[in-house]
């Protein structure tokens, strides 16, 4: 059996720069961070075992120093932070800055904002948290995009992480859907987003199946699942080598691995040697 890893795969710049700051700043005093600071149960284990909160609202803050999160927040949180007394480090990744800018241009543009993306996810909220509640909507299918109302200017952005081939589609269906509206789209789709999801493409067609690792509340990392899925018809998700089954590998000679943005190189290792006992056990017969 032959494993294929994607031409990109795991961790971003954002998030390993992400990491590495809250490290930084655990080491030097006590540290909050609002929200988890990216989707992935493995570097969550690692800065709780540094001594770092975890804070799901301000009020539940109790150190001097708080940090935001990879995936940003609104002017207005900031704001609430800073008039609280606490020390804010911003961990934003600078794509999801470009995100931000984006929104804002077609706000302040007069365009009605349309979000692709996850509703209650802590990025959207944070695109979104500066606008008013009548001046934006969110959708991320199909259905979503029928319930919209009509208006005469709509602008188009994207959760940093959404696939951009999805993104395209529901523009389009926004399109035809509104022909006389003034349409316009801002591709932040992030490109470390982009290439994984290209390369996953890639290597789940030469895949007779597919393991994809990374946090079950990873957004991009569901995403990746679901493009696999339609190149590869035995996809399987796993947070790390634990969730490994043998038998999904019964009859294949080549299995796909890719990772989402927040996995860890280690653990994407470790996935792979489990994945290659695996093998060599179905190889000499232990599993039969």
């Amino acid at each position: 059996m032959r494993i294929i890893r994607a031409a990109r795969l795991g961790m971003c710049f954002g998030v390993r720069d992400a990491i590495a700051l809250a490290l930084e700043h655990a080491d030097a005093g006590p540290l909050t961070i609002l929200g988890d600071l990216v989707h992935n149960p493995t570097v969550l284990r690692a800065l709780q075992q540094k001594g770092v909160a975890v804070a799901q609202d301000l009020a539940s803050v109790t150190t001097p120093t708080l940090m935001v999160t990879a995936h940003g927040t609104s002017a207005r949180t900031l704001a609430q932070t800073r008039a609280l007394g606490l020390t804010v480090i911003e961990a934003t990744c600078p794509l999801v800055h470009v995100a931000h800018k984006a929104v804002a241009a077609l706000a302040r543009d007069g365009y009605h904002v349309v979000i692709v993306g996850q509703r209650e996810h802590v990025e959207v909220r944070g695109l979104t948290g500066d606008l008013d509640p009548d001046r934006f909507d969110v959708v991320l299918d199909e259905q979503d995009v029928l319930a919209l109302d009509e208006h005469p200017r709509i602008g188009v952005a994207a959760q940093t992480t959404q696939s951009i081939e999805k993104v395209r589609r529901l523009v389009e269906l926004i399109r035809r859907r509104f022909p006389q509206a003034d349409l316009r789209f801002l591709d932040t789709v992030c490109k470390p987003t982009k290439e994984r999801q290209s390369a996953a493409i890639e290597m789940a067609r030469q895949a007779d199946v597919v393991v994809v690792v990374g946090g079950r509340s990873s957004n991009n990392t569901r995403e990746l699942v679901r493009t696999c899925a339609r190149y590869c018809a035995r996809v399987h998700h796993v947070e790390n080598e634990t969730n490994v089954c043998p038998e999904w590998f019964d009859g294949a000679d080549v299995v796909g691995l890719t990772a989402g943005t927040s996995t860890p190189d280690e653990v994407i290792d470790r996935v792979e040697a489990h994945i290659r006992v695996c093998a060599d056990a179905a190889v000499s017969g232990l599993l039969r």
